[in-house]
C-alpha cells in the first residue's frame, strides 16, 4: 500500500511538470502513516493524484472480478502466503489484516469519493459531502484491522515493515503514533 501511494505522488509529481497548478491544493508530497489503537485502524495517506469515482470504481471496485476471492480460498486450504503474486491481488492483500477497508480519495478533477468494502465480493461508493476529511488530494486507506492483528499497529513492527519493504521509496514517510506518559497526581 505504501508503494502505491508513492506511485500516485509519482504520478501528480509528474503531472506537475507541464502543470504546476496540479500541486496547488496540496504542495508537499508525503505518505503519513497512522496507527490508531483506540479505534483498531491503521491508515495509509498520501497527497498524490488521487482516484476519481471512475477510478475507483475502475481500480477497487473489481474485487468480485479480482483473485482476492480465490487466493483467500487457497490461503483458507493451506497455501502458502507468498503465493500471492499469482492471484492479481495487489491491494486486496489488505484483507489479509482487514475485516474492513475504507478508501477515501480526491483527485483535482473530480469530487471526493469514499469506496468501502469487507471483501465480500461487494463494495459501496458514495460522495464525500463536508471538508470533514480534510483530505485536499491524495488517497487515504483506513484498515479496520482484524482482532488478532493488532500487532499492525505497534511502533517498531510498522517501522520494521517500512524499512524493509518501502527502502527506495523517494518521498516522506511520517508515522503517527500514540504516546503515552504517567504523571503522578498530588490532592
Amino acid at each position: 500500500l505504501v508503494s502505491n501511494a508513492s506511485d500516485a505522488l509519482d504520478k501528480v509529481r509528474y503531472q506537475s511538470l507541464t502543470d504546476p497548478t496540479v500541486l496547488d491544493t496540496a504542495p508537499e508530497l508525503q505518505i503519513k502513516i497512522i496507527a490508531d489503537k483506540s479505534n483498531n485502524t491503521l491508515t495509509i495517506e498520501d497527497s498524490g493524484i488521487g482516484m476519481t469515482k471512475a477510478d475507483l470504481v475502475n481500480n477497487l471496485g473489481t474485487v468480485a472480478k479480482s483473485g482476492t476471492k480465490a487466493f483467500m480460498e487457497a490461503l483458507s486450504a493451506g497455501a502458502d502466503i507468498s503465493m500471492i503474486g499469482q492471484f492479481g491481488v495487489g491491494f486486496y492483500s489488505a484483507y489479509l489484516v482487514a475485516d474492513k477497508v475504507e478508501v477515501l480519495s480526491k483527485n483535482n478533477q473530480d469530487k471526493a469519493y469514499i469506496w468501502s468494502s469487507e471483501a465480500g465480493g461487494s463494495f459501496s461508493l458514495s460522495e464525500v459531502y463536508d471538508d470533514a476529511s480534510e483530505l485536499k488530494r491524495g488517497t487515504r486507506i483506513v484498515l479496520h484491522l482484524k482482532e488478532d492483528m493488532s500487532e499492525y499497529l505497534e511502533e517498531k513492527r510498522i517501522k520494521d515493515l517500512i524499512q524493509r519493504h518501502s527502502e527506495f521509496i523517494g518521498f516522506p514517510i511520517l508515522l503517527y503514533t500514540e504516546i503515552t506518559t504517567e504523571k503522578e497526581v498530588t490532592e
